[in-house]
C-alpha cells in the first residue's frame, strides 16, 4: 500500500513574492504569515501557497502548452469577483474557454505576475 500525503502546500515562483502574497491575501483571505523580498507565505491553517523569487520568470502566454499549473477558486459570483480581482492588478485574458453559448462555467485571469486562475460557480 503507497503511504498517503497530505498537501502543505503549493509554491509559485515570482519576481516579488511580497507582492504576490499581497494580491492573493486579498483574493483568498489567507493569513500572509510571512513576507520578504525573496520568500513569501499565506495559510488558511491548514493549506499554505507559498512564493519564491526567481528573478529572471517569464509568464506564459495563454492559450499556450508552455502553461504549467492553475489555481481554481469557487465564488459565489464570478463576474464580480473578476471585477474586483482585475481591479486588484489581474487580467481577463480575450480566450475564455468556459464561457459558451449555453453559459459562463468558469473565468480564467492571470495574477499581476502572469500566473493563471480561475474562477469556479459554488455550484457546478
Amino acid at each position: 500500500m503507497t503511504t498517503k500525503a497530505n498537501l502543505l502546500a503549493f509554491s509559485i515562483d515570482c519576481a516579488d513574492p511580497r507582492a504576490l502574497a499581497a494580491f492573493y491575501h486579498e483574493v483568498t483571505g489567507m493569513e500572509i504569515t510571512y513576507a520578504e523580498d525573496e520568500y513569501a507565505a499565506l495559510t488558511d491553517g491548514t493549506v499554505s501557497i507559498y512564493f519564491g523569487r526567481v528573478a529572471d520568470r517569464k509568464p506564459v502566454v495563454w492559450p499556450s502548452p508552455d502553461k504549467q499549473f492553475h489555481l481554481d477558486f469557487r465564488v459565489p459570483d464570478m463576474e464580480r469577483a473578476a471585477e474586483e480581482y482585475v481591479a486588484l492588478g489581474a487580467t481577463r485574458p480575450e480566450f475564455q474557454p468556459g464561457i459558451t453559448e449555453e453559459g459562463t462555467r468558469w473565468i480564467v485571469l492571470q495574477d499581476p505576475q502572469g500566473h493563471l486562475f480561475c474562477l469556479c460557480p459554488l455550484q457546478s
